[in-house]
């Protein structure tokens, strides 16, 4: 297992610690401590796929781990933000209905031969939601504009990737039987 790889699965690991920290509070720190692990797998996110590219690391297990670790890591923090009624369910639900759609669409496609590389939109809405996690965390009283902000921004960039996916990737969805 190369080190792009590793970096992913240390990501999906960081996640029940995440949560963990997140939810109960075994310290005055625990939030800032969830926070930190939070950043630290934002950071291998962007590592693991930097690696992997400049080094020709590419393989079949990171293209599958990767997005399922961003979606682990991503999921979990808004799962736990609503839990702590930071963040409104609908928009949570919107967030992670709009990845079982896409990832149902990545596998009728794999199965059709074709791989769907993540596009620029799908790539900015992960961004904007790991910001916007960040901040929340951050509970910085000032920043509470900043935050709705970016939780309709997350919103706005989950639904723009959802349709561009699907427009693109309409062909994938004729459901023909053989």
């Amino acid at each position: 297992m190369n080190i792009a790889n590793k970096l992913t699965v240390f990501r999906v690991v960081l996640v029940p610690f995440y949560v963990m920290f997140m939810l109960y509070d075994f310290t005055a720190y625990s939030r800032y401590i969830a926070l930190g692990i939070f950043v630290i797998a934002t950071i291998t996110d962007k590592l693991d796929g930097t690696i992997a590219r400049k080094y020709n690391m590419i393989t079949s297990f990171g293209k599958f781990m990767d997005p399922i670790a961003d979606k682990l890591l991503v999921c979990s923090a808004l799962v736990c933000l609503t839990a702590l009624g930071e963040i409104p369910a609908w928009v949570v639900i919107t967030i992670i209905a709009r990845e079982f759609i896409i990832s149902g669409i990545r596998i009728i496609a794999a199965e059709g031969g074709t791989a769907i590389a993540a596009s620029a939109w799908g790539k900015s809405k992960t961004v904007a939601q790991m910001v916007m996690t960040i901040v929340i965390m951050a509970d910085i009283g000032p920043l509470y504009i900043a935050e709705q902000i970016l939780i309709y921004l997350s919103l706005a960039l989950t639904v723009i990737s959802a349709a561009d996916y699907l427009i693109k990737n309409k062909n994938v969805l004729t459901f023909k039987d053989k």
